[in-house]
């Protein structure tokens, strides 16, 4: 099974619309099952004074960690640009989860990456500390990590379609890459 996470909790998001663009790719391209995580969806009770207790782990968390993480062997993250790095959340997901079964999670796992930003590095710096934070856990991380830069304007006027065709042709190459590592 191959997860996307989308690696933000801001609503109605950028990274949104091309993690949805993956899942499309993805299911066009394999027979495995992909699923996709947004993480605007996760529950608010998931952080909390004892969350780093096994037996304090939010049920609600638990059910998304057996249904996206547990039975993963791929993932693919796309993780937007903020402050120069990474979102705080998906970090915070990741020490959430590493409580309970902590190498069934992400230890000898494979890994896709695509940055997501409206400036022009495309989240460059960001995805390679994500790559150390993945390595550090066990996971291979595909070289072809795709910046994405200047997002907005590869969008229609509507706002809610990626149109330009050279990111599409590279979002192709790299989940055929992708499924191939």
């Amino acid at each position: 099974m191959i997860t996307i996470i989308a690696s933000t909790n801001r609503k109605n998001s950028r990274t949104k619309l091309f993690a949805e663009a993956y899942f499309k790719l993805l299911q066009a391209h394999t027979e495995e099952t992909v699923k996709i995580l947004f993480l605007e969806h996760l529950p608010e009770d998931f952080i909390h004074n004892a969350m780093y207790a096994e037996d304090a782990q939010s049920p609600s968390l638990t059910l998304i960690q057996d249904e996206y993480v547990l039975p993963a062997t791929k993932f693919f993250f796309v993780m937007p640009e903020y402050n120069g790095s990474y979102p705080g959340i998906i970090k915070l997901f990741l020490d959430a989860c590493s409580i309970r079964f902590y190498k069934d999670n992400f230890y000898g796992k494979k890994a896709g990456l695509a940055g997501v930003s409206s400036g022009r590095s495309g989240n460059l710096i960001g995805m390679d500390h994500f790559t150390t934070v993945l390595n550090y856990l066990g996971t291979q991380v595909l070289p072809n990590k795709l910046p994405i830069s200047q997002c907005e304007s590869l969008l229609n006027e509507s706002k809610d379609q990626i149109v330009h065709q050279i990111t599409l042709e590279a979002m192709k190459r790299q989940v055929v890459d992708f499924i191939a590592f």
